[in-house]
């Protein structure tokens, strides 16, 4: 089972930009469909966007146009680029697959007021 590290978050201002990475410690050309979840304090994990093998992106309307979601197949990596960020966005940022497996440690996104 692939092993997915998350990274790149950090303490970004109202209506900035992060890039998050989502390393694989293998291929990630089978693998049928990866998705970003958060985890804001106090609530649940959500699920907000994913990419299958074939490249189809799916979002949440709470991200839509704001969040873009690619994949490196040569880097085994998978991307998202956030912009516009809000408070609303805090939250800790997780990458998996879909069906799930592990989950990692996840990278922690601030977005102050």
């Amino acid at each position: 089972q692939v092993q997915l590290v998350e990274s790149g978050g950090g303490l970004v201002q109202i209506g900035g930009s992060l890039r998050l990475s989502c390393a694989a410690s293998g291929s990630i050309f089978t693998i049928d469909r990866l998705a970003w979840y958060r985890q804001a304090p106090g609530k649940k994990r959500e699920f907000f966007a994913s990419i299958t093998a074939g490249g189809n992106t799916m979002y949440d309307s709470s991200v839509k146009g704001r969040f873009t979601i690619s994949r490196d197949i040569a880097k085994n990596t998978v991307y998202l680029q956030m912009n516009s960020l809000n408070p609303e966005d805090t939250a800790v940022y997780y990458c998996n697959t879909v069906p799930n497996g592990g989950w990692g440690q996840g990278t922690q996104v601030t977005v102050s007021k």
